[in-house]
């Protein structure tokens, strides 16, 4: 009888991978790979990339779970691929073909006019298969019972969505976007406006602000690590939580001052005002909290860190 598996204890550790998420996964199972192999106690992703899509998926642990909800809200970009003349019921590959339509004569001045309609703050129809939670059931869940699901529109941000080359009936895009926009749903319109339908068929995500040239790190690269340091080489990999806020403004704190923060007390300070959230770091750099400063100077802490020793 072969001798049960030795449980490996779970560790307290702060810091923020850059992960490269692979194909097939969804965003919870590549975390959930990921954490097994740093036996890390906490851990969360930041924003929800769809089995289908690759690349930058930050993975935060311990401390910087705190700071995961900044991120969520962060600038992302997207190397985008879709396929002109077929709808389906998910807006990309994984889905059942709906309809299949000719394609008209497209020149480069029509996809770039149907383009510049899905430009800037738009209001877009979520798909009706994604994460979004109606009653608290997701709306992907109702939609394979075959519930009739109502998908409610909302406005979202799109900086920059171009056309980088173009093989046939594939496009290939370039996208910059603001929090909870759906490439999936901009490939489905744009098929719209070119009246011949469209679905995404690729997409990897580039960056997420502030993480402009990331680094990332591959499920492969993590094993190949841990089977030859163990967990002290994929600490290594590890950015300080204080990377993920550093687009934030900077108070820097005494010793004292970074004790009376952590203990939720109210300072005073001459250097910066009317700055709504800023972060505290102490004399080595490291992250005291987030806080407020008011129009009299008043640090008022908004989120305090405790990170392991």
């Amino acid at each position: 009888m072969t001798a049960a598996r030795e449980k490996k204890p779970w560790r307290d550790l702060d810091g923020i991978l850059l992960f490269d998420k692979p194909p097939g996964l969804s965003s919870n199972q590549a975390l959930q790979k990921v954490r097994r192999l740093f036996q890390a106690r906490k851990a969360g992703h930041t924003g929800s990339l769809d089995p289908l899509a690759t690349g930058l998926l930050p993975v935060c642990f311990g401390e910087a779970t705190k700071i995961a909800g900044y991120l969520l809200g962060s600038r992302k970009a997207y190397a985008a691929e879709c396929r002109l003349g077929i709808t389906t019921a998910t807006d990309d590959a994984d889905g059942e073909v709906l309809q299949t339509r000719p394609l008209p004569t497209l020149g480069d001045a029509d996809i770039e006019a149907a383009l510049a309609t899905l430009r800037g703050r738009i209001v877009q129809t979520p798909p009706a298969y994604s994460a979004i939670k109606q009653d608290g059931v997701a709306l992907y869940k109702r939609a394979r019972r075959g519930e009739d699901v109502q998908v409610p529109s909302r406005e979202v941000q799109v900086d920059r969505l171009d056309l980088v080359a173009r093989e046939g009936a594939t496009l290939h895009l370039h996208v910059e976007c603001g929090s909870g926009t759906y490439v999936r749903s901009l490939a489905r319109d744009l098929g719209e406006r070119l009246a011949c339908g469209a679905h995404l068929t690729a997409l990897r995500r580039l960056w997420v602000d502030p993480f402009r040239a990331p680094a990332m790190h591959s499920l492969t690269e993590l094993e190949q690590v841990r089977d030859a340091s163990g967990v002290a080489g994929l600490d290594a990999l590890l950015l300080p939580l204080e990377r993920g806020l550093s687009a934030l403004p900077a108070l820097n704190v005494t010793a004292e001052q970074a004790t009376q923060l952590r203990q939720g007390k109210r300072l005073q300070q001459p250097l910066l005002r009317d700055q709504p959230l800023c972060r505290a770091l102490d004399a080595a750099g490291r992250l005291v909290a987030l806080v407020g400063i008011d129009a009299g100077g008043e640090v008022t802490v908004r989120r305090g860190f405790n990170p392991a020793a």
